[in-house]
């Protein structure tokens, strides 16, 4: 993923399980939709390739899956990239159903990494604090469970989790020292409503801000650390 930030449209990994509904081949290792004659054929890419999941949804955007969206990373590689979502449960998210929104979104995140065979953490920030609510580990379906039965309210302590979340980049890292900041990405959840400006966690070397904000009383704070840190910047869907 670029450093610049980028603003995007909408984006929703529902979408991209409605597209693996469709081409339930894209999961097998090193295969690739290509157009062809009568209609479109798989071609083999580069020998050890497979598709990175995650990075795909971001490069797809709000846009139908393509075959310019792959992201291919070599089967032989290790480790599994590591994400981490650091998710806002304060008392701002809970209006508006943008907490029950967030809360889906991270859970749909933890199974995409589950089907990629990928690791995942997930922190929460609010008025209890910062809590780990699942340590750096293969991605399993069932964490998505955990995720929606959070609660939320109180403050926005984001400095403390961005330093709670640096300090578990760099344990994992320490850990396994083939884990380097490329191979970690790290998922900010939030609606932007405090005013720290706290630094961009350096030991990820992915940063993706999901902005919760609604439009119709936009401060743009999540906009501007994105900018700030180098960082992707992506719209929530928005409630329908």
């Amino acid at each position: 993923m670029g450093r610049a930030a980028a603003r995007a449209g909408g984006h929703d990994p529902r979408a991209l399980d409605r597209s693996l509904a469709t081409k339930k081949s894209l999961s097998h290792p090193g295969r690739q939709l290509q157009p062809g004659r009568g209609g479109r054929r798989w071609r083999q890419p580069a020998a050890g390739a497979a598709i990175a999941w995650l990075p795909t949804l971001v490069a797809k955007g709000p846009s139908q899956l393509r075959r310019e969206h792959l992201r291919h990373r070599p089967v032989n590689e290790q480790p599994p990239h590591l994400h981490l979502i650091v998710l806002d449960t304060s008392g701002s998210m809970r209006q508006g159903g943008r907490l029950a929104l967030a809360k889906g979104y991270a859970a749909r995140l933890i199974e995409q990494a589950a089907r990629a065979g990928e690791q995942v953490a997930l922190l929460c920030f609010g008025g209890s604090g910062v809590e780990l609510l699942l340590a750096p580990s293969p991605a399993r379906a069932a964490g998505g469970q955990r995720v929606r039965q959070l609660g939320g309210g109180g403050g926005t302590p984001l400095a403390a989790g961005l330093r709670e979340a640096e300090r578990l980049l760099l344990r994992a890292q320490r850990r396994d020292p083939r884990l380097g900041a490329q191979h970690c990405w790290l998922w900010l959840l939030s609606d932007g409503r405090t005013l720290e400006q706290p630094a961009a966690p350096a030991a990820a070397g992915n940063i993706v801000i999901v902005d919760f904000e609604p439009s119709t009383r936009s401060f743009g704070r999540c906009a501007a650390w994105a900018r700030q840190w180098g960082a992707r910047h992506l719209h929530a869907p928005r409630q329908a």
